[in-house]
């Protein structure tokens, strides 16, 4: 089973997600994170029936499968997330302000290596503090 990498950002309100194919590229967008993973096996799906139908050899991933990990750039994260956590909470647990989770959110500045792991570790500890919660 081939693993393909599914490289999602957020930009002008749109999702947006990029899978480099041995022989091509698949590039979708959609308003939505939901949206955007259906486009993008649709997209694929389209592609491997292509590559069944034509006289080339297929590629290794229409042969074998594949199996789609999706990997988001802070601002599609941080934008997933929004209705969810407020910039508020998010600055808590990350030590980021609010104002500079709303610039990485929207796009309008890419954090540098150290703040993407603030927020990634923000993100693993409020986890661990909901898989920590039991019921009586």
């Amino acid at each position: 089973m081939e693993k393909l990498i599914a490289r999602i950002g957020y930009a002008e309100h749109n999702y947006s997600a990029l899978v480099e194919l041995p022989d091509e590229v698949v590039v979708v967008t959609h308003k939505t994170f939901e949206g955007l993973k259906e486009a993008i096996i649709e997209s694929l799906e389209f592609s491997k029936e292509g590559h069944l139908e034509g006289n080339e050899p297929a590629p290794d991933w229409v042969k074998n499968g594949y199996e789609i990990e999706f990997r988001m750039e802070i601002s599609a994260l941080l934008q997933y997330f929004d209705g969810i956590l407020t910039r508020s909470a998010l600055s808590r647990i990350t030590g980021i302000n609010e104002r500079q989770l709303g610039h990485y959110a929207t796009g309008y500045r890419k954090p540098r290596q150290k703040q993407r792991e603030k927020i990634i570790e923000g993100f693993h500890k409020l986890g661990k503090e909901f898989s920590s919660v039991v019921l009586f």
